[in-house]
């Protein structure tokens, strides 16, 4: 099994018929699995134990979409949400547990063993390699594919991370919809291609930009730059309502993630962060409001409370 192990560390899963190459037998695999060495993703694939506890959701759906790459006769490519993860472009909201690919030999759609076959026509230049070696849509397509069947602000979410990727720009999304206008779902698609930003850097920025759109809001300057008396820059926040006089933040852990520098503690990254806000209030003489996860998802109330502090700073 040690060589069938060190496989599975490699390329992240090893097929049954892989194990059997190296020596392995079914009695060994079956008796793995059992001793929690083993997890197996789906018939016939399976990674290490360890590997699939300290993987995130997203990185075990990219576990997922190898094994049925591996597994599945004929010519397929992954789609939907699917392409976006092996892109490594965000989702939110997203079925995680259902692989999504189309079939490249024209074979017939279905759904089976948690694997959504999707019929529709690949044109040329619409599959590419990933960066992992996975066959997938493109960016473009995957992010046109996935806001068709999901909600406007996840589609948008994955439309913000790929522009803010470089992977297409404004103007390549406003073409390729115009291409795929007769697609099923693309009345929203619209809503995604009209509200997508790249200058979104993280799926809570995005949500926070989505949310003061459907609460009627008005729109947030992004990635707003403050400089000081001098014209050197003090920091920039995620948004701004100039006209308001108010500064936005999103709260994210990515946020102070991001900050962090060799040898800082978590005390210094939240110091520093606080140093900055202050400075920066102290310049602009605004006033701040930040939202965190939580507020999300309680749409009403957050968006009630954003609009009291635009009237209140005006």
């Amino acid at each position: 099994m040690d060589d069938s192990l060190q496989l599975m560390r490699d390329t992240g899963i090893a097929l049954r018929r892989e194990m059997l190459e190296r020596g392995a037998n079914d009695k060994q695999i079956k008796a793995s699995v059992r001793a929690g060495l083993l997890h197996r993703i789906r018939r016939g694939a399976y990674t290490t134990t360890d590997q699939w506890a300290e993987a995130s959701a997203t990185e075990r759906h990219r576990l997922r979409c190898v094994a049925a790459l591996r597994v599945m006769p004929g010519r397929v490519a992954l789609t939907h949400a699917s392409a976006l993860i092996a892109h490594g472009i965000d989702v939110w909201g997203a079925d995680l547990s259902v692989v999504h690919v189309t079939r490249l030999d024209g074979a017939n759609g279905r759904t089976c063993a948690g694997i959504r076959h999707h019929e529709g026509t690949i044109e040329e230049g619409d599959v590419d390699l990933t960066a992992s070696g996975l066959l997938a849509t493109t960016p473009i397509r995957a992010v046109i594919e996935h806001s068709s069947v999901s909600s406007v602000v996840s589609g948008l979410v994955s439309a913000d991370h790929a522009l803010n990727k470089g992977h297409f720009n404004v103007d390549n999304l406003h073409v390729y919809h115009e291409r795929v206008l007769h697609w099923p779902g693309m009345r929203q698609m619209q809503l995604v291609v009209r509200l997508a930003d790249g200058r979104s850097e993280s799926p809570g920025e995005t949500r926070t930009r989505h949310l003061c759109w459907r609460g009627g809001l008005p729109a947030p300057q992004l990635q707003y730059e403050v400089f000081d008396a001098h014209g050197r820059l003090v920091g920039r926040t995620d948004f701004a309502w100039p006209a308001y006089g108010l500064l936005g933040e999103f709260d994210g852990r990515g946020k102070y993630l991001r900050s962090f520098k060799p040898g800082q503690s978590v005390t210094d990254v939240v110091l520093a962060e606080k140093a900055r806000e202050d400075r920066i209030r102290e310049i602009t003489r605004w006033t701040f409001v930040r939202i965190t996860w939580p507020e999300l998802a309680r749409y009403a109330e957050t968006a009630e409370r954003i609009r009291r502090q635009l009237l209140r700073a005006a």
